[in-house]
């Protein structure tokens, strides 16, 4: 029942690469660009040279944001179809840049303010404010109010320059389009961000790519480019590998909603799984090994996987090797199984493909999926409500939604930069937290750094960059998906006391900041006070 190996394009999830047909050059968020900082007071960054030389062989060429003109850029199609995951292609090779400028080696992504800049500066101040004038002193990380501002930052220096409200004051101008503005703030931030750094500092490397892409209306255009650098799939697999151990989310999913799925279906005989992006179908191998220790023996198990195909490059092949690899782990337990291989994006998703046979009981999963599923704002089609109305038709008994607790939709672009800027900080600080099993990952190694690159930023940089159908991260919070949800015909389903349970031991790994809470019958997982994730069931 499993399909044919459909052509390599892309990732799955948080690791999908965008795989070009025609060869192209590279295009990285890391590189010589970024400047990799030497600050005692971060005692986690190494020595430039040695970080530098991780990242680049001395053949490599890195293209740049500033080093390419935006009236070079060809048009962005925006008749391609929305019907791929985040990290998937949309148009073709030729919608890349055909004309790479490279940055030299010697360039770094954050060089001190010239003394060419300072003098225009210089003389700015004295058309704007008279001879003799000069700056108050005051806070340089207060509320976009006024254009001097920016002069001041850039006249006093970067040591109190608060690299958060600068980020925020940028998409401001931006958003205002306040174009020196904007580039004043750029050109003080840059000294200030490094892929090495904490946090922040990190979080500003890729939140100032965004901006800037954004600003030269080259959003669409650079997602795109991030999508045609492609580690090879064993790179790829490493990195969602550590990402997955050195924070908690994706376990925290998988484990809620296997809780979930096992207590629905325990006096089961026949029970299928429809997983809407089952991508390595990792997740399921656990549920198995539950279900064969289940009193009076397992149910007969069936997992439909959908999946655009998308995910192929990273797993080395097709759908079929996800059937065949649950297949084996099934035949080690006991449990009877079979897989069919729902080969099709989930906007094209119709009942016929699913495949639901009477008798069986039904579980639906949506990890993580949802959101890139375009809504009434992107698409009369609004194909997020009608796959949900889809499922209510299917008459499941349980289904899990699994999402990002962020408002990334269809708030303005500064609302909705603040809003990723808040939900990534505390993303970025949870990283550096407490690592499970006493796991060493320095910020300056270089798995950790390709990690975050590959499967966290490219997600910052399109929610950040680009619009329209282009713009595929589109969070909502569970209250609004709760709306969608019984709208559709669902009721809530409180979740149990074994689910919190089997998610607790998960986080006794990690650092005692992630908190568990409830909310309307969901489970949330916060950073401190950040709610990040959520865990909703529904029937």
């Amino acid at each position: 029942m499993q399909t044919s190996q459909k052509s390599r394009s892309s990732g799955a999830a948080i690791h999908r690469l965008y795989h070009q047909p025609e060869p192209i050059e590279p295009f990285r968020l890391t590189g010589p660009h970024f400047q990799v900082l030497n600050n005692n007071a971060y005692p986690d960054t190494r020595p430039q040279e040695s970080v530098v030389a991780s990242l680049q062989t001395p053949n490599e060429q890195f293209f740049t944001l500033e080093s390419s003109p935006v009236i070079e850029y060809p048009v962005c199609n925006s008749n391609s179809p929305y019907s791929r995951s985040p990290l998937s292609p949309q148009g073709s090779a030729q919608s890349c840049l055909s004309n790479l400028h490279h940055s030299s080696p010697e360039k770094t992504y954050g060089s001190p303010v010239s003394s060419g800049i300072e003098e225009a500066i210089r003389e700015v101040e004295m058309e704007l404010l008279g001879p003799g004038s000069d700056f108050e002193d005051g806070s340089i990380t207060s509320p976009l109010d006024n254009k001097n501002k920016y002069y001041k930052i850039l006249q006093l220096g970067n040591a109190n320059l608060d690299v958060k409200q600068t980020l925020i004051d940028i998409a401001h101008a931006i958003d205002d389009g306040a174009k020196e503005d904007a580039d004043a703030l750029f050109e003080a931030l840059q000294t200030k961000v490094s892929v090495t750094g904490d946090p922040i500092q990190r979080l500003g490397t890729y939140m100032l790519e965004g901006l800037r892409a954004r600003q030269l209306s080259s959003g669409s255009l650079i997602y795109k480019k991030l999508r045609c650098y492609e580690p090879k799939p064993e790179e790829l697999t490493s990195y969602m590998s550590i990402l997955y151990e050195i924070c908690p989310y994706y376990k925290f999913a998988y484990t809620s909603a296997n809780a979930v799925i096992k207590e629905a279906m325990q006096d089961e005989t026949q029970v299928h799984v429809i997983d809407f992006l089952i991508a390595q179908g990792s997740q399921w191998v656990q549920l198995i090994e539950d279900l064969a220790k289940r009193p009076g023996g397992p149910p007969r198990l069936r997992v439909t996987g959908v999946d655009d195909g998308d995910s192929s490059y990273a797993r080395g092949g097709g759908l079929q090797l996800v059937g065949q690899k649950l297949a084996m782990v099934a035949e080690a337990h006991g449990v009877p199984f079979e897989f069919h291989a729902a080969a099709i994006s989930g906007s094209d998703v119709h009942w016929g493909n699913l495949r639901v046979r009477p008798g069986e009981a039904l579980a639906v999963n949506f990890p993580y999926m949802l959101h890139h599923m375009p809504d009434e704002s992107v698409s009369t089609t609004n194909h997020r409500d009608r796959l949900i109305r889809l499922v209510k038709h299917l008459t499941p008994k349980v289904v899990t939604l699994l999402e990002q607790e962020s408002n990334t939709n269809t708030s303005s672009f500064s609302k909705r930069f603040e809003e990723a800027l808040d939900y990534y900080t505390a993303m970025f600080e949870s990283i550096d937290a407490k690592l499970p099993r006493n796991i060493v990952m320095p910020r300056d190694d270089k798995q950790r750094i390709s990690a975050e690159e590959n499967c966290v930023a490219r997600d910052m940089v399109n929610i950040v960059a680009c619009e329209d159908t282009d713009r595929v991260e589109r969070h909502e919070p569970l209250d609004k998906w709760k709306f969608r949800l019984q709208a559709a015909g669902f009721m809530a389903s409180p979740l149990s006391y074994s689910a919190v349970t089997a998610v607790e031991e998960v986080l006794r790994e990690y650092s005692n900041c992630y908190r568990l809470r409830e909310k309307d019958g969901a489970l949330v997982l916060a950073w401190k006070n950040k709610a990040m994730v959520t865990c909703s069931a529904w029937r």
